[in-house]
């Protein structure tokens, strides 16, 4: 019959409670009159009648003392040797309603149907699983929920409500039906998943005790797996009978008193480790995600106890989902700890304070498919699913402009932001040499820009989008909270090491935002993980080198609150030039004031506060670009000869390009080579390829070129006065001299020309002894000389001849850098009129800047 959703409660069980019996004259008088005869009747004495009871009827019951239960547990035990059963309802008691619920659950692991297959069970999934128990070792059945739903409504209310209390009946009918499934004998575990509803943990309360319940939350912590006692025999260490197996309930639990009708030992045990049943532990802490914090609120854990096949399901890190039903254990740990009793010290003291936990009969990680290869995802999609994957896969170079347009819709514009975060969230391929070297695929990216262009809310949308991401700030962070810290376990006393954001963000994103205001010792501590992606520790005897796979995605502001146009990328950003050079993208965000772009920004966020979902409409939605994004990282693409050739052209080239400058945001080194493969890698991830074709590698290149190359600069504004522009255009012709106006230089030319005459005013010097400078005219025409090859017509010339003069009287009247020497004697004051002042460097001049 189908039990009810509110299932009646179960009759006086013999787990925990002992049957009640008349007192009795003494363990003599009982085994005389047993023995007196196969039949009992009236003759045997009325005494006997009372003290076993009959087959017919029940003994009266009364007000029992110790001794009384004593002699009622040996009555009992001599019953049952016997063969005396005493009327039904007397010996341990049937729970009606969850046997009737074990025969539906056995009946819907027997018929119900799901997806074709083609082997003998046909649709039958759950006989097709328990089938494959022997081949595949295991002991865990998983079933989902809306499967039991679709078979039995009434039923699945009940496995609800009555978890705790179904659970070894429903673990019975699965052992039953693996063996007519033929996948052997043995205990089976039964996984149930799929919940409609997930609890948060501040949601969870006493009146969700023994109730099947999901929870979610992110894992921050997890023991190492341990071995648990299920169910234990012990030896009497008075009469040395063995006692059991006694079932063991969050704590170590011992038998009430000895089997032997001899013996009264009730307190000395010794465990028989042989013939006890083990099984695996493992602890997990588990905290709310940050979403789901009330304001003003510290975040909440709760402790999740996995056994069997479920433990290793998640690490550090995951946001995970857990299927299981709240219990109530002892407060001070001695629940959380397999086969250790709480030391109390108070005697048989009882505490009235408990507290909550979780025990988990299912774990599942957000994202966990991630290392699937491409054929084992699609598999586990629908068909809706795979062919929604392959119309976005067919967009060609399409589909890269739409991936792009779809990520972070509710930002305006940055294009070009969106394309390195798409390129980071695809990531390159990751690979190993033959001597254990890891060449990480991860791209580290830095956002850099003035106040209010949306760094943060990248950031914010990355950790929101990705399945495990961190987001953290630079200020408020630091370098034990990155990386790992030891710390000493309350329970256990031992030294265990404590996840930082860069090991919980493993196989994801770590997003720092202030990262510019982040200690140097700090910035320091995430050297090794930004590139070798581990974690040295060596602190409290624990020597250990921990995983941090993960990308970095920063964000900084400038040194003076705003982008300074006339310095480097370098001076305007608090960092090492070691950190500077592990991020393979740098992007400068500038507010500038432009009338069309002020008024399509102004237009765009007022939209989205009027409108909200419905002012953006992006290409894809987040589920299918969630979708891409895990499908694309299956793919491993490989460099073609030609792609392989353009890279070390582009990087040679690059080379030389920041060989004769300062001006570039940090020197080209053989990371920058690295980067442009992994940049590359991800493009062809991007447009579904397997090859690398020399387009890929193209668009990488003028990516890390936006990084390298300074955010243009303000051209130079010269005022001209008469003088200046008659000394211009004398080598054309002596026409009247322009009146004083005002000549712009672009900051290229400017910084060129500027550091080529510092340069050989610095020789000069250096090759005279007596310091006596180099004429203005005789610089002008060396400079001259020197472009004379980059000089097409007269035209240019001249205007080569002006610009160095404007420069040279940039550097002596506003920059000060260079010195105009004026002699007293009037013999040369002729041939100083005519080949102008004698100029020398500053003594206090870098060359370098």
């Amino acid at each position: 019959m189908a039990p009810s959703s509110e299932l009646p409660p179960p009759a006086t069980s013999s787990l925990g409670l002992r049957m009640r019996s008349g007192a009795m004259d003494s363990e003599t008088s009982v085994r005389r009159r047993i023995a007196e005869g196969d039949t009992w009747s009236a003759d045997a004495g009325t005494q006997a009648q009372s003290d076993l009871g009959t087959r017919d009827e029940p003994r009266a019951r009364g007000v029992q003392t110790t001794s009384e239960e004593v002699q009622e547990d040996r009555t009992r035990r001599l019953r049952d040797r016997l063969g005396l059963v005493p009327r039904e309802g007397q010996g341990k008691v049937r729970d009606e309603a969850a046997e009737a619920f074990m025969v539906i659950f056995e009946t819907f692991l027997q018929r119900f149907e799901g997806d074709q297959g083609s082997d003998e069970w046909g649709a039958r999934v759950y006989m097709r699983q328990l089938a494959q128990l022997r081949s595949d070792e295991g002991a865990t059945v998983y079933v989902d929920f809306g499967h039991v739903m679709a078979h039995d409504e009434r039923a699945a209310q009940a496995l609800v409500e009555n978890y705790l209390r179904l659970e070894p009946y429903m673990a019975r009918a699965a052992a039953r039906a693996r063996t007519k499934a033929g996948g052997g004998s043995g205990d089976v575990t039964v996984s149930v998943h799929g919940l409609p509803a997930q609890q948060r943990i501040r949601e969870l309360r006493s009146d969700r005790i023994g109730q099947l319940s999901g929870v979610s939350g992110t894992v921050t912590r997890t023991s190492e797996v341990r071995p648990e006692l299920v169910s234990g025999v012990f030896r009497c260490a008075e009469c040395a009978a063995e006692v059991g197996p006694v079932e063991q309930q969050f704590q170590y639990t011992e038998p009430g008193v000895c089997d032997n009708p001899v013996c009264q030992n009730r307190t000395v045990w010794t465990l028989v480790v042989e013939r006890s049943k083990f099984a695996d532990w493992q602890r997990i802490r588990v905290q709310e995600s940050a979403s789901e914090i009330p304001a003003g609120s510290m975040p909440r854990t709760l402790d999740v106890i996995v056994r069997g096949d479920l433990v290793e399901r998640v690490k550090p890190g995951d946001r995970a989902q857990f299927t299981g039903s709240l219990v109530a254990i002892p407060d001070g740990g001695a629940g959380l700890a397999p086969a250790v009793a709480a030391q109390t010290g108070r005697g048989d003291a009882r505490e009235l304070a408990f507290r909550l936990a979780f025990v988990a009969c299912h774990a599942s990680a957000a994202g966990s498919d991630d290392e699937l290869g491409r054929d084992a995802m699609l598999a586990k999609m629908t068909r809706a699913e795979r062919e929604e994957l392959a119309a976005m896969g067919a967009g060609g170079a399409r589909t890269y402009a739409q991936l792009v347009a779809s990520l972070a819709p509710t930002v305006f514009g940055h294009e070009e932001v969106k394309r390195g975060l798409l390129l980071q969230m695809l990531g390159g391929v990751h690979k190993r040499t033959r001597e254990g070297m890891r060449l990480r695929g991860d791209i580290n990216v830095c956002v850099v820009g003035d106040p209010g262009t949306a760094k943060s809310q990248f950031l914010k949308y990355v950790a929101g989008f990705l399945p495990r991401a961190v987001f953290t700030s630079g200020k408020a962070s630091s370098a034990a909270g990155l990386t790992a810290s030891v710390v000493k376990d309350d329970e256990t006393g031992e030294f265990t090491i404590e996840a930082g954001a860069l090991m919980l963000a493993d196989h994801g994103v770590c997003c720092i935002d202030e990262f510019d205001k982040m200690d140097i010792v700090d910035q320091v501590a995430i050297h090794e993980a930004m590139e070798q992606q581990t974690i040295s520790i060596a602190k409290a005897g624990i020597h250990a080198t921990l995983n941090a796979r993960c990308s970095i995605l920063a964000a900084a502001n400038p040194v003076g609150g705003r982008y300074d146009r006339r310095l480097t990328l370098r001076q305007n950003v608090a960092m090492s030039a070691p950190i500077m050079s592990r991020f393979d993208l740098f992007f400068v965000v500038l507010d500038d004031a432009s009338e069309t772009s002020d008024y399509n920004t102004a237009r765009h966020i007022v939209s989205v506060h009027q409108l909200r979902d419905a002012a953006v409409t992006p290409p894809f939605g987040p589920a299918a670009l969630r979708r891409f994004v895990r499908f694309a990282r299956a793919i491993q693409p490989t460099l073609r000869e030609d792609s392989a050739r353009l890279l070390w052209q582009s990087y040679r080239n690059l080379r030389q390009d920041d060989a004769g400058t300062g001006r570039s945001a940090y020197r080209i080194t053989v990371r920058q080579l690295e980067s442009l493969i992994r940049l590359s890698e991800a493009l062809a991830r991007a447009h579904c390829a397997d090859i690398i074709t020399p387009d890929h590698v193209r668009e990488a290149v003028r990516l890390l070129r936006r990084s390298i190359v300074h955010v243009e600069m303000d051209d130079i504004e010269v005022q001209a006065d008469a003088e200046d522009a008659m000394d211009a255009t004398s080598a054309l012709e002596a026409d009247e001299p322009e009146p004083t106006r005002a000549i712009n230089i672009k900051r290229d030319d400017f910084e060129r020309i500027r550091a080529m005459l510092a340069m050989h005013l610095h020789e000069a010097s250096t090759r005279s002894e007596d310091d006596e400078g180099v004429r203005r005219e005789d610089l002008v025409e060396w400079y001259l000389s020197q472009r004379e090859d980059a000089l097409a017509d007269e035209e240019a010339f001249a205007r080569e001849d002006q610009h160095a003069r404007m420069v040279i009287k940039y550097m002596s009247t506003v920059e000060g850098c260079v010195i105009a020497l004026r002699t007293t004697a009037d013999e040369e004051e002729e041939a100083e009129h005519a080949r102008g002042p004698l100029l020398m460097l500053h003594p206090n001049f870098s060359i370098s800047s």
